[in-house]
């Protein structure tokens, strides 16, 4: 054989040997957009998708789970999550009584019934209002105190009341009145949504109110729950302009480790652009300062960018989404956070669910939350590679109340972003943080806006499977959210 033809036929051999085999070490070594390698993902809540809108339950309280749930407050007791909230239905007048729901696990609710059959003969007569508003419920001195709110339709015809029990699931005796207000009364405080928060010297204090004058504070006598000047309307904490912009559904928590107290609120219309605002404070009595250092005592035409945004109205994808996300709750369960509130279905605005939220603390001591409902998951630590892929974003315009829709986002390998313009980068540090440095040329600070976010797993509730998801803030207290889309 000549020479020539030999070389030919050992290079062809070896291009037959070579080339499959670097291909199949390429394909081995390249990330993989759905690599989860190394993270436990959360399982199904449910056997099939959840439906928003299911007219089957209506009047069935039995099959209620989450539905009609408004302004719930939430607790732990007998092993027992125990959400309590306004009276609320779709299609009839709610029966009266203050809901309840239970829960082992904060993702299975159980409809077990109501608080009273009727408001009390006084607060009737204060108000003519005939349904319970925003309860809250504590323990206090060996018993479950239970705060509550009837109230005329807008005005400050209002009643805050308290109710006892030794159990947490009744029966309850009404108390009577803690604070009530009137028109012309000389208070400019609104007696609704109370919220009991004990500080951490033991005193416990009632931060309650809404749009007509704000939020304020007091401090409740610990042996008879209720306020110890019972005629004074307290502390101012948090306030805007006036009754065209929203404010209301306060609660505080207090971070041990950070040692702040965190208060938070509510903007805007219940039934659309409700969203929640966060605050802190070294003091229970404040000032309460967002992120930007401004107070949320903010009479002025700009009160809608005070208070770090933390959740609103959104939608993931081609999902009609979520709006009135409001009136939230808060729970400490060991080292845990986690946020409650409603939330209205985008395909109908009247149908509303609670939603629970899984609490993330940033590096400098925010509180911000999964852009998911929460499935039993935790942080966990994450590879580079189980974020390399495609991911759809929500930025919470601070300026912009309305629906915020998902926009695409990319990360590639080696750190880069798909931008157009391969300027914007990506970086994960510690175990579970990305920083994201978003290129923005002459509208963010210095070109770039720079996130840093924790990295979860979730469930996906949209795509229904689990997914990876990212919730923080940038140099400017915006928040963002991010889910990773798995490719089929």
């Amino acid at each position: 054989m000549k020479t020539k033809t030999k070389v030919i036929l050992i290079g062809l051999l070896l291009a037959v040997i070579i080339i499959p085999a670097s291909l199949l070490a390429y394909n081995h070594f390249q990330p993989k957009e759905n690599d989860f390698t190394g993270i436990k993902l959360p399982s199904a809540p449910e056997k099939s998708p959840v439906k928003n809108v299911n007219t089957d339950v209506l009047y069935n309280e039995k099959k209620w789970t989450t539905n009609f749930t408004h302004d719930g407050s939430i607790i732990k007791a007998d092993g027992w999550y125990y959400v309590f909230s306004t009276d609320y239905m779709v299609g009839a007048p709610p029966a009266p009584g203050i809901q309840i729901r239970k829960s082992r696990d904060l993702i299975h609710w159980e409809f077990i019934g109501r608080v009273f059959q009727q408001v009390s003969e006084e607060a009737w007569n204060w108000t003519h209002g005939t349904t319970f508003w925003a309860p809250t419920v504590i323990q206090m001195n060996g018993k479950y105190n239970l705060y509550y709110s009837v109230s005329e339709v807008g005005k400050r015809n209002s009643y805050i009341g308290l109710a006892t029990s030794n159990k947490i699931e009744g029966p309850w005796k009404d108390e009577g009145a803690v604070f009530k207000t009137k028109e012309g009364d000389g208070n400019t405080v609104n007696a609704i949504d109370p919220d009991i928060t004990i500080d951490k010297n033991g005193q416990p204090w009632m931060v309650y109110g809404s749009y007509f004058g704000g939020i304020f504070i007091t401090k409740v006598d610990k042996n008879t729950g209720k306020l110890v000047n019972p005629n004074d309307q307290g502390t101012l904490l948090a306030e805007r302009k006036d009754m065209s912009t929203g404010i209301e559904g306060p609660e505080i928590m207090y971070n041990k480790k950070t040692g702040y107290y965190y208060l938070t609120v509510s903007y805007d219309w219940l039934e659309d652009t409700y969203n929640v605002r966060v605050a802190r404070s070294k003091n229970i009595t404040g000032p309460f300062l967002d992120y930007n250092n401004k107070d949320m005592i903010d009479p002025s035409d700009d009160s809608f960018d005070t208070g770090n945004k933390i959740v609103a109205p959104y939608s993931f994808g081609k999902d009609p989404g979520w709006q009135g996300t409001g009136h939230n709750g808060l729970l400490k369960d060991g080292e845990n956070y986690y946020l409650i509130h409603n939330a209205r279905a985008g395909e109908d605005k009247y149908w509303s669910h609670l939603h629970v939220r899984k609490i993330v603390w940033t590096y400098d001591g925010w509180p911000v939350v999964s852009p998911e409902r929460y499935a039993g998951e935790k942080e966990q630590k994450v590879l580079e590679s189980n974020l390399i892929g495609n991911w759809q974003q929500i930025v919470l315009n601070r300026f912009d109340d309305s629906m915020q829709a998902s926009t695409n986002l990319q990360l590639l390998p080696n750190g880069k972003m798909k931008d157009g313009k391969g300027k914007s980068h990506w970086k994960l540090t510690r175990q579970n943080t990305l920083h994201l440095s978003i290129y923005d040329p002459g509208v963010a600070p210095k070109d770039y806006w720079n996130f840093t976010v924790k990295v979860l797993p979730s469930w996906d509730w949209e795509n229904w499977r689990g997914t990876l998801v990212f919730t923080g803030m940038n140099q400017e207290g915006t928040v963002i959210w991010g889910k990773k889309i798995i490719n089929k």
